[in-house]
């Protein structure tokens, strides 16, 4: 069987250049392998890469043609030169200098070139790389994919412990498609989202008649599982009724479907997860505690988000290509706006995240991130923000333009400004300065002095709010 190796060979003469680009390559998390033309040979034998980049010099140019031609499902990315190589298994040609684009670009069609030949080439058991969003190099979830390389082999039943957002059902699919029942089927229930009442016959189905609205019989989850792995989410929400018959199919490895008497047997492999206390729960009799230690043969912790912050800068190019890759656009962001994002709390761990880059797509799409373009509590430094220089007049035209374009027009106390313009006139500059005055102070009354609080109910970014407030001479107080 030939098996995937992920690492990326570098196949040439021209160190320099190919130190270079390695040190690019490594900075994208990518491993890098120097060979020889006629080391190549060797290695490919069961093998294919991720990638393997090649120097079209004149020396090498009639046995690179050879040994590509022999490996139509290894995919090659060739250094530019005047001569160039034909064939349909390079995916592009590098020219100098070497770009972020350029490289990534090249990269996904090594990977879009491998999935479409995957049906040539199995997939091994080594393989380890399989969802971008264990990407990381923190200790955490370094440790979360050793461990999954660990079981994965196994048949033993997984308890995947972690809040909300982690990342557990990824977890739950890197060891079914690392374990020998890679080939059979991934079922996933979530065990809160089903009511209680349908839950047995999702597991494990019903026959015909069995209750009102069963009009066919139905195969559960389990049988649907068969050869493969049911993965049980949010177990912690599991009713104590259904434990007990869970706990028998863990133990005996049988079943029998909601109105039937026929006994069914199972080979499934059950990974389970909760972002529940289940000690706690025992505790409180709402969980049994010998089904807790029937699932909890072998636990993996996912860390929090804000236990691997370190990770935020990888995780936000890998969510950032996997949106671009979509077609939903792309944005980039500043360090300082990384910088900040490593200083938020991170409740809702990567899926929070992964909803603020598809939200600043929207917001944003083909722009820079700077700290201020962040909604309001990813704000962790205080950056001041960049202001376009208008004039004197152009600031009056625009103060009077919201004013008479605003939807819901500001109400302005008839006792200090005039309903109708008198006869004498007024000074439109001093009214106007007024009206804003009058305004800031309201909303940092209504705000218990709060500035950033205030600039919302203004409809302004706080920045221009405190140059607003140094302007008039105006404090908090």
């Amino acid at each position: 069987m030939m098996q995937i190796d992920q690492r990326i060979l570098l196949v040439g003469t021209e160190l320099e250049r190919f130190n270079r680009l390695a040190c690019i390559l490594e900075f994208l998390g990518e491993q890098v392998d120097f060979v020889s033309i006629d080391e190549l040979a060797n290695l490919t034998q069961g093998h294919r890469f991720r990638a393997i980049v090649v120097e079209q010099s004149s020396a090498m140019i009639e046995s690179l043609k050879s040994t590509i031609s022999q490996l139509p499902w290894q995919p090659f990315i060739a250094l530019s030169a005047d001569e160039n190589i034909d064939a349909s298994n390079i995916v592009g040609f590098i020219s100098d200098p070497v770009t972020y684009p350029q490289l990534t670009e090249f990269l996904h069609f090594c990977q879009v070139f491998g999935q479409a030949k995957r049906t040539e080439v199995p997939t091994s058991v080594n393989q380890t790389k399989l969802f971008r969003s264990l990407v990381g190099r923190s200790e955490g979830i370094n440790q979360v994919r050793h461990m999954i390389s660990q079981v994965a082999g196994s048949d033993a039943t997984v308890l995947i412990l972690g809040q909300s957002g982690t990342g557990k059902e990824v977890v739950a699919r890197n060891i079914h498609y690392l374990s020998e029942r890679r080939t059979g089927p991934f079922i996933p229930v979530n065990c809160g989202a089903i009511p209680p009442e349908l839950l047995e016959s999702e597991l494990f189905g019903h026959e015909k008649g069995s209750f009102t609205g069963a009009i066919t019989a139905r195969k559960g989850r389990f049988e649907l599982a068969e050869g493969g792995t049911l993965f049980l989410d949010e177990i912690g929400d599991m009713p104590l009724q259904m434990q007990v018959k869970l706990l028998r199919v863990l133990q005996e490895r049988v079943f029998e479907r909601v109105g039937g008497s026929k006994t069914l047997k199972t080979d499934v492999r059950v990974v389970a997860a909760t972002h529940r206390n289940l000690e706690e729960m025992i505790n409180d009799n709402t969980f049994r505690e010998d089904l807790y230690y029937r699932l909890n043969v072998f636990p993996i912790e996912m860390p929090s988000l804000q236990e691997r912050q370190e990770d935020i800068p990888l995780l936000l190019q890998e969510l950032v290509a996997r949106v671009f890759n979509e077609g939903r656009g792309k944005v980039r962001f500043t360090q300082r706006a990384i910088d900040s994002l490593k200083e938020h709390s991170w409740a809702g761990n990567v899926r929070e995240l992964s909803n603020l880059v598809e939200r600043l797509t929207i917001l944003l799409p083909g722009g820079l991130v700077d700290v201020n373009d962040l909604p309001l509590k990813y704000r962790h430094i205080d950056v001041p923000e960049y202001q376009v220089e208008v004039s004197e007049e152009q600031a009056e035209r625009d103060a009077l333009a919201a004013i008479f374009n605003d939807d819901e027009p500001v109400e302005i106390p008839e006792s200090r400004f005039p309903s109708e313009l008198p006869p004498e006139g007024v000074n439109l500059k001093d009214l106007l300065a007024e009206l804003e005055i009058d305004m800031i102070r309201q909303a940092l009354d209504h705000q218990d002095s709060v500035v950033a609080r205030a600039a919302e109910m203004l409809g302004i970014r706080r920045t221009t709010l405190v140059e607003k407030m140094r302007k008039y001479g105006l404090s908090k107080e």
